[in-house]
């Protein structure tokens, strides 16, 4: 008899899929690929749209903390029952779920994916994948162990303008990498509108469960002003969001992760910034690390330079003229024989000896990187940004975060045992304390 999984692969080497996912829960050929949501407005509602428009899937749930963001969801599929705690929905809905999105912020990722895939269900996660380095790693090895397929929303990984970067970097038309900078111009804080707590506690709206946005975080008063954390403002506050190299770093770097074939880990890591609190990132950054060589580098040592918050990237050993405008976001990839600039979301330019600058090679293919991991789900194969892959890039992430709290010392980071093995100080940044309630360390048992 045919198997589900070869007749999947035949309909998909015939350009379209045509049947049903290889679920083990027993459905028939013509059933779809069931999801539910975590996180269903802002880049949850585009994550949600973008799945949608795949001929074989279908929203079995939707949840928010926020019931006010769940109207464009309930315009899309009204029929589509609307949760306000997913573990809620996973009571109700386990049986009927086979894939989840998570799109809610940094710090409750984790606790989030984590009980998908300790379910059986497949996982589509935003980055970056984790709030700490400790979740970071459970999350790699629950995603191995359970053997679900995930992906990391770094969905400009797909896009022709990055996939043409790596193959540009591959084919040595810049010969091999010396050095990387990279940088975007959004500062750590600027959405929020604060550098500390507003004082005082304004009244919940009734459409919101502040308990479960705060999750795993320490519980503080909820603040409508300048809606300084729920929905716009999180990303900027240490207890729940990654500042700028948090926000793009996923994206920025992983072309360069791709290009170069980084596998290895990281090591020593130097931080400068414009000045930071306890309780937001700093608005200007500035990371060093360094990771192993690989075939595409000119050594056995890489240094990558990561600016945000406008400062400007050093073309100082480049190919690229001194008077020439970089784009506002990206990296540079130093070559032995010529510059690679890979602008975000935009053609690579290719800057030679002398200068000069050419886009002349052919494009890559532009893959739907939404489609990709639904195809993945139903065919039971790995996109190549699943959770090993985004784990890395998102390590590099997470402890530069814990560097920038010790600007201007170089810390030396032991991969395999997970500790700085100069400042012990820094060692305690690796994870947090989670709320009674939400302890993450129960998921795991």
């Amino acid at each position: 008899m045919t198997t589900r999984r070869r007749f999947l692969q035949g309909a998909a080497a015939a350009s379209t899929i045509i049947a049903a996912p290889a679920i083990v829960r027993g459905q028939n050929l013509n059933s779809k690929l069931q999801l539910a949501s975590i996180g269903s407005d802002g880049k949850g509602f585009s994550d949600i749209k973008a799945m949608s428009s795949h001929g074989y899937q279908q929203y079995v749930a939707f949840c928010d903390v926020d019931l006010d963001r769940t109207l464009n969801v309930q315009k899309l599929s009204p029929d589509t029952p609307i949760y306000q705690d997913f573990r809620e929905m996973f009571a109700e809905k386990a049986d009927e779920i086979d894939a989840v999105t998570v799109s809610t912020p940094d710090h409750m990722h984790a606790y989030c994916a984590i009980s998908a895939m300790k379910m059986g269900k497949h996982v589509y996660c935003q980055k970056p994948m984790t709030h700490n380095v400790w979740e970071n790693r459970q999350m790699m090895r629950v995603a191995r162990e359970s053997g679900v397929i995930t992906r990391l929303g770094n969905q400009i990984h797909s896009h022709k303008f990055y996939r043409t970067a790596v193959q540009l970097v591959q084919s040595g038309r810049i010969g091999k990498v010396k050095e990387v900078q990279s940088w975007v111009p959004t500062p750590g804080h600027g959405r929020s509108m604060h550098i500390s707590r507003p004082k005082g506690e304004d009244p919940v709206p009734e459409s919101l469960n502040w308990d479960s946005w705060i999750g795993v975080a320490p519980m503080r008063p909820y603040s409508a002003e300048h809606r300084c954390y729920h929905p716009w403002g999180w990303r900027d506050w240490q207890d729940f969001g990654s500042g700028a190299v948090g926000d793009f770093g996923c994206h920025i770097l992983d072309p360069v992760f791709t290009a170069l074939n980084i596998t290895g880990p990281s090591d020593d890591y130097f931080a400068d910034h414009s000045g930071m609190n306890d309780e937001v990132w700093p608005a200007q950054t500035t990371y060093r690390f360094t990771v192993p060589g690989t075939e595409y580098t000119a050594e056995d040592r890489l240094q990558i330079t990561w600016n945000d918050g406008g400062r400007a990237p050093d073309k100082k050993g480049s190919h690229v003229p001194a008077q020439t405008q970089l784009p506002r976001s990206g990296s540079m990839l130093i070559g032995e024989t010529g510059t690679l600039v890979i602008p975000h979301v935009a053609a690579p330019e290719i800057y030679l000896e002398g200068g000069e600058m050419t886009q002349e090679y052919e494009m890559a293919e532009d893959l739907d990187h939404y489609h990709g991991w639904i195809d993945g789900c139903i065919l039971e194969e790995q996109p190549s940004d699943d959770f090993q892959y985004g784990g890395r890039l998102t390590e590099v992430i997470l402890l530069a975060n814990i560097a920038i709290r010790f600007p201007k010392e170089k810390l030396q980071w032991d991969a395999e045992k997970m500790e700085f093995t100069n400042n012990d100080e820094a060692n305690k940044y690796l994870s947090r304390e989670y709320r009674e309630g939400w302890e993450l360390e129960k998921l795991l048992v």
